[in-house]
This record gives C-alpha cells, sequence and structure tokens, in this order.
C-alpha cells in the first residue's frame, strides 16, 4: 500500500509536468496544424539555459523561467515569419512541415553537441531549494512538487488566456477554423505566430525541471521528449490544449505505476499508450468523434 500511495501521488506530479511538456505542442497543432518535430529541442534549450545561469552565473535555474518566456516567445516569432508562410505554399503543408521541422531537429541537436558537448548534464537538486515536501504522508523532492506547481500553473494561465481573453478567443477561432477566422477579418498571421512563440516558450519552461524528472539535459534528447509529447496529447486530444493535463496525468500514473511494479517495461510505455489510444480512442478521450467514413 505504501508503495502504491507513493506511485500515485508521484504520477500526479509527474503528470502536472507532462502537462506542460505537451501543453505547448497541442496549442501549435491546435492553431498551426502542424507537429512540431522539433518541440523536443526547444526543451532541451531551455534546460540549458537553465544549466548556463547555474553553473555560469550561480544564479538558481528558475530564473530561466522568466527569460525562457521572453526568450523564446520572441523566437517563435521570428521562426514563424521565416518558415510558416513559406511552408503554406507548398503544394502539400502538412508533409512539408514533417519534413521541415525534422530538418530543424536535426540541425537544432548538431548545433547543441557542438556548442555543449555530447555529455549529459545534470543540476543538484539544492540548486531549486533544499529539502523535501510531504504530500498525505509521503515525502517527495522539492524539485518535483516545483515542476508540478509550475505544470498546472502554466495550464491555468494558459486557460485563463484562451477563454478569458480577446487575443485569447481570437486564437480558439482560428482553432475552430482557419478559413472563417481570415473571413471575419481577424489578424491570422500574428495570431499563430504568438501561439507558436507561446508553445515554444512552454517548451523551454518545461526544460528548466528537465534535470530533475528527466533524469538530465543532453543534446540528443529532444526526439524522446517530442515522442513523450505527442502521446500526451494524443491521449488526451489532439487539438485541444486543455485536454493536455488529462493525457498528461494519464501517462504520469502510468508510467510511476510501471516503474515501480514493471520497470523494465517504462521505456516502452509511451508507444504502448500511442498505439492503445490510437486503436481505442482514435480522437483522444476529450477529442470529437470521428466520422464514419
Amino acid at each position: 500500500m505504501f508503495l502504491l500511495e507513493y506511485a500515485v501521488l508521484a504520477g500526479i506530479l509527474y503528470g502536472l509536468y507532462f502537462s506542460l511538456i505537451g501543453i505547448g505542442l497541442n496549442l501549435t497543432f491546435g492553431v498551426l496544424k502542424i507537429v512540431n518535430l522539433a518541440h523536443g529541442d526547444f526543451l532541451m534549450l531551455g534546460g540549458f539555459l537553465a544549466y548556463f545561469l547555474y553553473s555560469a552565473l550561480g544564479l538558481s535555474p528558475l530564473w530561466a523561467v522568466p527569460i525562457n518566456l521572453v526568450l523564446f516567445v520572441a523566437l517563435g516569432g521570428l521562426l514563424y515569419a521565416l518558415l510558416i508562410p513559406r511552408l503554406r505554399q507548398s503544394r502539400d503543408p502538412e508533409m512539408a512541415s514533417f519534413i521541415l521541422f525534422f530538418g530543424l531537429s536535426q540541425a537544432i541537436e548538431a548545433l547543441a553537441i557542438l556548442a555543449f558537448g555530447n555529455n549529459q548534464r545534470s543540476l543538484p537538486a539544492a540548486a531549486i531549494g533544499p529539502g523535501t515536501i510531504s504530500l498525505f504522508g509521503q515525502v517527495f523532492p522539492l524539485s518535483w512538487a516545483a515542476a508540478g506547481a509550475a505544470g498546472l500553473l502554466s495550464v491555468l494561465l494558459l486557460y485563463l488566456y484562451l477563454y478569458h481573453t480577446r487575443l485569447g478567443q481570437a486564437t480558439r477561432a482560428v482553432m475552430a477554423s482557419r478559413e472563417e477566422a481570415v473571413a471575419s477579418g481577424l489578424s491570422v498571421g500574428r495570431i499563430s505566430a504568438l501561439a507558436f512563440g507561446i508553445g515554444l516558450a512552454l517548451a523551454a519552461i518545461a526544460g528548466v525541471f528537465a534535470p530533475y524528472l528527466l533524469g538530465g539535459i543532453s543534446p540528443n534528447m529532444g526526439v524522446a521528449v517530442t515522442t513523450t509529447s505527442f502521446t500526451v496529447i494524443v491521449i488526451g486530444a489532439l487539438g485541444n490544449p486543455v485536454g493536455t493535463v488529462v493525457g498528461g496525468l494519464i501517462y504520469g500514473l502510468a508510467l510511476m505505476l510501471m516503474e515501480t511494479y514493471a520497470s523494465s517495461w517504462a521505456t516502452l510505455l509511451p508507444y504502448l499508450l500511442l498505439v492503445i489510444t490510437l486503436l481505442i480512442w482514435p480522437s483522444g478521450l476529450l477529442g470529437r468523434r470521428l466520422r464514419s467514413a
């Protein structure tokens, strides 16, 4: 019973963190209808920024959270202006987006290896704060609680943005129908650029906590993180950012239970959950049912 309680509570903390990892990818897909295969690489870059602030400047890695927010929103706007308009002019934008972002992922990884080397980096637990936290009688590292809180706060702020601001309502209009949004006179390009930037920023913020919850940061971690992110958003509902929370919690609980009782199978979890979800709920737990052909 002790192990089960610990696994469930740890799964919730991890689930909130995985929600943070996946929600930016889901927002990007919902607005732009493209899958950013470089999503995990931007998480990696955010993690290395946190590592640099601590190792070179002696600052808390948490300072990387606001820095990543500003830096990657701006970077997202720049990348959108450089890549997306040309992408939409291709004959098959969806296939072109896969090729483009796969190439971008490989380029970021190669540049990161040149800049940081190929070794995994980690941060001491005391970098975020000393001590532990007790939840319902179970003791967890403070970094886990900080990551879970960051995930929960990010989800809440994104929900408030989407449902309680004019710009967020315009973003939801673009998510519902890009053509109707254009016909309504909305500045679809600016809305999409901002959404793309927010998606990258959320990934980078998740990278701040990667040394603690993912075991470290390395230039070649991007593909695995993108796979996990895609699994999380497919479980909830592809294109529904709020559904990412459901997917993240299910994934986090499943991961902790599997690592507790069947650790040798844990590495297969993303692929198993992805296949099971696509077979049973093709549109995700919170997605609309697909029309029969």
